[in-house]
């Protein structure tokens, strides 16, 4: 199916929202919780939204329709958030998520992108040639697999809890 730049908008308008909406005013024991070693919190998750915000989704837009492939995007340090944003408090980046998420979409809308923008190419340091489309895309993709996160690890947290439930709820095993 091919990429609509309003679906693309308002999925991406909306999770700032949906993730202040399931966050906001959770104890320290759930913001911290995760799927073990490797993997992100429900603050880590929203520190990492943030990092891309400030350093992935519109800068290398915006180096696609600079420079196409000429110039390779700079390598994203998806780890990068937890000396960023240590000792910020989920609100705090809450907050920030939201003003960088609206600010974004703000510019994304006056790029104006027609067809022949959504297939400009760039290339990204370790997958080669990708397209505008493609990378909208994937930012799409990228905040609902981090909601999905997020929904796991809340949901493990009552595992324990749910008795014989567990054989309905497969979230629980994955």
């Amino acid at each position: 199916m091919a990429l609509s730049l309003e679906e693309t908008i308002l999925i991406l308008d909306r999770t700032p929202r949906i993730v202040r909406m399931w966050l906001e005013g959770f104890p320290s024991e759930l913001m911290d919780a995760d799927e073990g070693p490797g993997t992100f919190s429900p603050r880590d998750v929203v520190a990492h939204l943030v990092q891309g915000e400030e350093d992935d989704w519109m800068p290398r837009l915006r180096l696609i329709l600079e420079h196409g492939e000429e110039r390779p995007f700079e390598v994203f340090h998806r780890e990068g958030f937890r000396e960023r944003y240590r000792g910020q408090v989920t609100s705090e980046l809450l907050d920030r998520f939201d003003m960088l998420r609206g600010q974004n979409l703000l510019a994304l809308r006056s790029l104006k992108l027609d067809d022949a923008a959504l297939a400009l190419r760039g290339t990204h340091p370790d997958l080669g040639t990708v397209t505008v489309l493609e990378l909208l895309a994937t930012w799409v993709v990228h905040d609902l697999e981090h909601l999905g996160q997020i929904a796991r690890v809340l949901a493990k947290h009552h595992a324990g809890d749910v008795g014989p439930w567990r054989a309905y709820l497969p979230i629980l095993d994955r």
